[in-house]
């Protein structure tokens, strides 16, 4: 996987897009003034947090003992997996997400919307796929990939009034469109490792 497919896997994963409406319903009890400030602070602990996980990932799959081929079919099924559940929403996991009380704080902006699970596990999946001498291109991508997500995000009440729901919604059907064939690939890539190995 090469560091811009990196970024475009990690981007679709973060699906800042579909993360609009999620944000902008857990800021509705928030100050006006506040929600640029407090999405940019949620920004930055999801940050953080995606790099200490890209930091310690390749230890973690040691101290596993995970495979590289186990560990693509596995991120491959992930992707997937999430793919599915963006082209194809659950009512738990739309646009009519539960309305946080208050001024969130990491939960649920920074985890699980931003850093969330599978997202972390994506990074692993990638930082472990290469030579530790490919860190650099790896943070490269990701911070690209976070830096899109900011972008879109601290331009959500803008994007919604702009384009609506309905487009942001078929938006990330597309983005799971995607995702599903990164996912697919990545699926093959492994199995035919495994085969040949």
């Amino acid at each position: 996987m090469t560091w811009t497919s990196a970024a475009l896997t990690f981007l679709l994963v973060m699906d800042p897009l579909g993360n609009v409406p999620l944000f902008l319903a857990a800021l509705r009890h928030t100050a006006p003034e506040r929600r640029v400030k407090v999405i940019l602070r949620e920004l930055l602990i999801a940050l953080f947090i995606m790099l200490v996980f890209m930091a310690a990932g390749r230890t973690l799959l040691n101290l596993l003992h995970v495979s590289q081929e186990a560990l693509t079919v596995a991120g491959g099924v992930i992707l997937l997996l999430i793919a599915i559940r963006m082209v194809f929403p659950s009512p738990q996991a739309n646009l009519a997400e539960p309305v946080t009380k208050g001024e969130p704080f990491i939960v649920p902006l920074a985890v699980p919307y931003l850093a969330g699970p599978s997202l972390l596990a994506t990074e692993i999946l990638v930082v472990s796929s290469a030579p530790i001498s490919h860190i650099g291109w790896w943070l490269l991508a990701l911070l690209l990939a976070w830096g899109v997500s900011a972008v879109v995000l601290l331009s959500a009440g803008w994007l919604q009034r702009f384009v609506g729901d309905r487009a942001l919604v078929a938006t990330e059907r597309l983005m799971g469109m995607v995702l599903v064939m990164i996912g697919v690939q990545m699926m093959l890539d492994g199995l035919r490792a495994f085969f040949q190995g």
